[in-house]
């Protein structure tokens, strides 16, 4: 019996199947969903093909799953249910605190007859975050709210400088409410490292965007 892992790219995700994996669970695929009109992860704004990339770099199987606003539960289930088949016991997910979120995950998991894996969940989100960083982990901010994250921090590394600044503004650390998303790029995890090499920040319905021109595995 094997488990997948919900990835969205980002830390958390990264993270909570990171964990899953030091605690015995065999993870056979990562699950990411994207936008069926943007081909980007929703909110985070990262492209499709940064996401395989990155499926590539670990060399765990990527299934990805284009999804719209009104059919997103039945698209998700579709795509979980299609692996099914090869003896899927459950689903690692990274959420932090957000009840909704734990109690969406466990009925639609429930519904699927498999379980629901919280690695993080109640966990304090600075030491989720130094634990992140402690590991080795890179991550690059992707997007943020504008109103809240200058733009310079788009496309800078998630580390203890950038902790700090959130902690100066009282902001989540994690970014557990979608202050801000991050791309995993290197890690323990990974064999080869996610580059970006040409870059723009773009603003978007008041989100700030990293829009990566180029990007590439390193050699």
């Amino acid at each position: 019996m094997s488990y997948i892992s919900s990835w969205s790219g980002g830390k958390d995700s990264c993270f909570a199947c990171y964990l899953a994996l030091g605690q015995g669970y065999k993870i056979s695929h990562l699950v990411n969903f994207i936008s069926q009109e943007f081909k980007r992860v929703s909110f985070h704004g990262t492209e499709s093909r940064l996401i395989q990339l990155q499926s590539q770099a670990i060399g765990i199987p990527l299934l990805q799953k284009e999804t719209t606003p009104n059919g997103y539960e039945q698209e998700f289930k579709e795509a979980v249910r299609s692996l099914l088949p090869n003896g899927i016991k459950g689903m690692v997910f990274g959420d932090i605190y957000l009840q909704e979120h734990k109690d969406w995950v466990e009925r639609v998991c429930g519904d699927l007859g498999i379980e629901a894996v919280e690695p993080l969940w109640n966990k304090s989100t600075e030491k989720i975050f130094t634990d992140f960083i402690d590991a080795d982990f890179e991550a690059i901010i992707v997007s943020a709210r504008a109103e809240l994250i200058d733009a310079d921090w788009i496309g800078q590394r998630a580390d203890r400088s950038f902790m700090e600044y959130l902690k100066a503004k009282n902001i989540d650390l994690c970014g557990e409410n979608g202050e801000y998303h991050t791309l995993v790029v290197n890690g323990p995890l990974f064999n080869r490292r996610v580059e970006i090499t040409e870059s723009k920040t773009i603003n978007r319905d008041n989100y700030w965007f990293l829009d990566t021109v180029k990007y590439q595995l390193a050699r």
